[in-house]
């Protein structure tokens, strides 16, 4: 006698459960919650990524990184990978330099407050940018994507950088303990935004713009850079592009995106994994890449960190 076909269909779906199970205890679901740390060591953690926008925006503007500025805030570190100065306009390059030296400022301020660490090794060079714009739009871009090519391109470039430290500092704050702590990461949130948003605006009024050659958008550029980031967090969406379906903009009345926030208008918040995940380009944060292909530095990163690294 056959056996039923409803039978088999429940056996099929068992099996599919069990499968299911055991990649579940296998592979967790990714942690999306703070993790274990004092105050100074989510500070620290944070020099990372003011290490690399020093880096970037003192390169960019001057052709110079840190260590032509203070060389004893490196505390040793390694020099970057492909530090280089960009074909800026004047206007692009006067918001830059300002931003390079602000980031110095921040550096200070975090290491004035809790110590600090050296350096780690930093990759700013064209190949990584190339490769990070190739995963977001999907397909290898001809000639590759070069970061500091012209005005334009260097501000999607920087694009990247501010909001993963807004949304570092966002994240930190509720989870910091004493007082001094919480008033130092909002200053410096304060300023991360404040770039952040200026960032956005310029590229917002181009936003309809082809980048050349590509026969992409500035907009679709933002869009895919952004989805590309809440993928390899992999705690939902965090980072919006410059334009958004109208149930994600602001009171579901518009679609522009100027500035990226929840359904409340506001800011993201994403923890110390969650960061490490975007800037290794790795979407793990034990398996270095990208920015920091040694790793990032402070406790908490290398906490995290596999073996051997």
């Amino acid at each position: 006698m056959g056996v039923p076909s409803f039978f088999l269909s429940f056996l099929v779906l068992v099996l599919v459960l069990l499968e299911l199970s055991v990649a579940w205890d296998t592979y967790p679901p990714p942690l999306c919650g703070p993790v274990k740390a004092n105050d100074s060591d989510r500070i620290e953690f944070a020099l990372n990524l003011e290490f690399l926008e020093a880096q970037l925006f003192l390169c960019a503007a001057t052709g110079k990184g840190l260590d032509s500025i203070n060389k004893s805030l490196a505390k040793g570190g390694p020099p970057s990978i492909g530090c280089e100065k960009a074909n800026l306009d004047d206007l692009v390059y006067r918001i830059t330099e300002e931003f390079a030296y602000q980031e110095v400022g921040h550096i200070r301020a975090i290491v004035d407050e809790v110590g600090g660490f050296p350096r780690p090794l930093i990759n700013i060079s064209r190949e990584t940018f190339a490769e990070i714009f190739d995963r977001a739009v999907g397909y290898p871009l001809k000639p590759p994507f070069d970061p500091y090519k012209n005005s334009l391109n260097f501000l999607l470039t920087i694009y990247l950088i501010p909001y993963v430290g807004l949304v570092g500092y966002v994240g930190a704050i509720p989870n910091l303990e004493s007082k001094s702590s919480r008033r130092l990461v909002a200053k410096l949130l304060g300023v991360e935004s404040g770039q952040d948003a200026v960032i956005r605006a310029l590229l917002y009024e181009r936003g309809k713009e082809e980048v050349y050659p590509y026969k992409i958008t500035v907009e679709q550029f933002t869009i895919a850079i952004s989805s590309l980031f809440d993928e390899l967090a992999t705690c939902g969406i965090k980072d919006e592009g410059l334009r958004v379906p109208l149930e994600l903009g602001a009171e579901n009345r518009t679609t522009s995106n100027i500035l990226s926030a929840d359904v409340y208008s506001l800011s993201y918040a994403r923890t110390e994994t969650e960061i490490l995940r975007t800037i290794y380009g790795t979407g793990d944060e034990s398996k270095p890449g990208g920015f920091f292909p040694r790793g990032a530095n402070g406790n908490i990163a290398r906490s995290l960190l596999d073996q051997g690294y």
